[in-house]
């Protein structure tokens, strides 16, 4: 995969915000294995169970996932917030981020 591509991949999140454990899992990455092992920086748009959905942007130095504010499906408003992310794991086909820590954007 080209760390230059502008590409957006899908993440379906586990649940209706983020919070350190939760999990979103990366949909459509061509080499899953070798993204877990040497991340790079991605577009992805966030999908939540709720039918809910956000933009939001996957860094690497340190691993973090910044996501705009955005309102679950049930109409809570969410902040704004940079998630540390714990844990990249290929798992299958998918690239699975366990968030970490978070803070207000």
């Amino acid at each position: 995969m080209d760390p230059n591509d502008t590409t957006t991949f899908l993440a379906i999140c586990s649940h209706t915000h983020l919070f350190p454990g939760a999990r979103c899992h990366l949909q459509g990455l061509p080499d899953p294995t070798t993204f877990a092992a040497a991340p790079h920086p991605l577009d992805l748009y966030l999908r939540f169970p709720d039918g809910a959905a956000t933009d939001a942007e996957l860094h690497t130095d340190p691993p973090a996932l910044s996501v705009p504010a955005y309102t679950t499906g049930a109409g809570t408003a969410i902040a704004a917030h940079t998630w540390t992310v714990r844990d990249i794991t290929a798992t299958g086909a998918e690239v699975e981020l366990t968030i970490g820590a978070g803070s207000e954007s």
